[in-house]
């Protein structure tokens, strides 16, 4: 399949056009010109994908370790040949600079190779009993049918780093992508997957709004486990759907991530993590910083240093290769976050650098005189906006970071590492890096948010406990007496 006729749904193992009347438009953030126009897939597509997810993972489950770690090696080598289509993709579709579509293609292929382990990691266990003559076996076993929730974002590695390891410890996907990049979290992987002779029903992607098939995607009794990425908001009603019909989920939600930067710190070495952290995507990542929180010692320097190195960062065109920031993935978040920034600065903020927009490409942007009170500092950006917030403590600044709802991801500075650590146990969060900025993803370290930032964790064993489930199999060695 070419590029051009991404247009069509994957269900079990073939190409067909969606049975609703509505369409996708699928438009790139930065030229605003429409790549394709998608059918979507109705509740009869969705009923159609499901069932067949479900009949292949009645075989799929009785593969031996090395059948799936096969197709496994197929999949990396499909995935390495094609890079640079990948990364064309992610650029044109999502936004992506060429850093950033670099960073995630890496990053998606670390997951699949970590996930091509997992079939010989699905061990159980035999523990003793009280009862005399009896033996406890716990067997673990894929959990069945996986519903995942692409994100536009970081569309590829976020679909995948689902996608992967549900299918490498016996169960098969339903894949419903985002609306706004329909290729690279949904149509482009379902591709790879064919191109790398998995089964059909394997891995089924449906195509379509969230409006005419989200609840649905959800309550639908075949899937065991919803994975979903994105906002807080929506990951708070799929959450309650899924409750309400006791089905388990995977939530990686939003982020209000802070950076501390204490009166040690290496301030040339801050300023660089602190643009990275903040910059990357267009700041569009849910472990982004939002927050930079600093030492009243050192605030002037970190601030001159800082304001120095984000007017030297170019905005532009994503696929020139010295741009650092794009497009934000369409117009309403650009209003968004003016609309924030205007409120803040009325409440007493001003805005160092940056600030201006033209079409989707905004300016990166610093506001100094922040407080936690403004909206700037209160709400998730999600784009090129930093906002620096002085302190006079380090005790200051710990409660300053956990003045969220969210707990994601953060970071703190200082020379004196174990001081640091010290204050990264008193910030409520799932994840908080050491001299190092908030994103940061390995495929094998455990990966989550406390707080309004989800539920559950990714990522190495712990992905692998989250697609699978134990049985309780007691076993007696003769019989044993009972009171009646």
């Amino acid at each position: 399949m070419s590029p051009q006729t991404f247009t069509k749904q994957y269900i079990n193992g073939e190409w067909r056009p969606g049975s609703s009347d509505k369409m996708v438009e699928n438009v790139n953030p930065y030229t605003s010109q429409t790549l394709s126009t998608i059918p979507s897939a109705d509740e009869d597509d969705l009923n159609e994908a499901y069932r067949s997810a479900e009949d292949a993972q009645k075989e799929w489950m009785t593969y031996t370790p090395e059948e799936v770690q096969s197709y496994f090696e197929a999949l990396i080598k499909v995935v390495e040949k094609r890079k640079d289509e990948i990364v064309d993709w992610l650029v044109k579709e999502a936004g992506s600079t060429l850093v950033k579509a670099e960073v995630e293609y890496q990053a998606a292929l670390g997951i699949i190779k970590e996930s091509s382990s997992f079939p010989t990691r699905m061990t159980g266990q035999i523990l003793p009993s009280n009862t005399k003559g009896k033996e406890n076996r716990v067997y673990r076993s894929p959990k069945g049918v996986i519903g995942v929730i692409g994100p536009w974002n970081f569309p590829f590695h976020l679909a995948m780093r689902s996608i992967a390891p549900a299918v490498a410890t016996g169960n098969t996907v339903v894949v419903k992508p985002a609306s706004d990049t329909p290729v690279t979290s949904g149509l482009f992987i379902a591709e790879l997957f064919e191109e790398a002779g998995f089964p059909k029903g394997i891995c089924n992607v449906v195509v379509g709004r969230g409006s005419e098939i989200g609840d649905a995607f959800v309550t639908h009794p075949t899937v065991k486990l919803l994975s979903f990425t994105g906002s807080t908001e929506v990951g708070s009603h799929i959450g309650e759907l899924a409750g309400r019909h006791i089905k388990d989920t995977a939530l990686e939600l939003g982020g209000n991530n802070a950076m501390i930067v204490l009166e040690d710190a290496n301030i040339k070495k801050a300023v660089q993590a602190a643009a990275f952290g903040k910059y990357l995507h267009q700041g569009q990542i849910c472990m982004s910083l939002n927050r930079i929180i600093v030492h009243e010692a050192v605030h002037d320097e970190f601030v001159e240093a800082f304001k120095e190195k984000v007017e030297s960062l170019k905005a532009g065109d994503p696929s020139e290769k010295d741009t650092v920031i794009g497009p934000l993935i369409n117009h309403e978040a650009v209003k968004r976050i003016q609309d924030d920034i205007a409120a803040s600065v009325e409440q007493g903020a001003s805005v160092l650098t940056g600030g201006d927009a033209k079409g989707n490409i905004m300016q990166p942007t610093v506001l100094t005189g922040v407080t936690n009170e403004m909206p700037v500092a209160e709400h998730e950006m999600f784009g090129p906006v930093a906002s620096i917030i002085k302190v006079s403590s380090e005790e200051e600044a710990v409660r300053a970071a956990n003045h969220s709802l969210y707990g994601l991801s953060g970071s703190v500075f200082t020379e004196d590492i174990h001081r640091g650590v010290e204050a990264a146990k008193k910030v409520e969060t799932g994840m908080i890096h050491v001299n190092d900025q908030s994103v940061n993803d390995e495929a094998h370290v455990a990966f989550g948010g406390e707080k309004e930032s989800g539920i559950g964790r990714f990522g190495g064993e712990w992905a692998l406990d989250k697609f699978t489930t134990v049985k309780w199999i007691s076993v007696m060695n003769g019989y044993r007496e009972f009171p009646f």
